[in-house]
């Protein structure tokens, strides 16, 4: 009989491309003093970091403006029931504690 390893099947993130990127020596120069500073395990791992973070910043700022958008929307009657309705549940919330 002979076995076999069995390897889950692995998602969409956990996939990896190998590309070839040409950067400036200063560049190159942070990703190493960075791998080294955070013990990292490559210079594409601290690569892979810095594109998650720019990429939740990005995530975070499309949002900001989605909710900004949404609210510049609303009507004065609608901003002003809006308030109301939070005016009443800050109330009904404090009625909770006390009791």
């Amino acid at each position: 009989m002979i076995g076999r390893t069995m390897s889950r099947p692995s998602s969409k993130s956990d996939r990896k491309a190998r590309k070839s990127y040409t950067l400036s020596l200063r560049s190159v120069e942070f990703l190493e003093t960075t791998k080294a500073q955070r013990r990292a395990a490559s210079v594409s791992s601290v690569l892979e970091e810095i594109l998650q973070a720019a990429q939740h910043e990005q995530e975070r700022l499309s949002i900001g403006r989605a909710v900004s958008d949404y609210y510049s929307s609303l009507s004065d009657d609608e901003l002003t029931e809006r308030g109301q309705w939070a005016e009443f549940a800050l109330g009904e919330f404090s009625n909770t504690e006390r009791a």
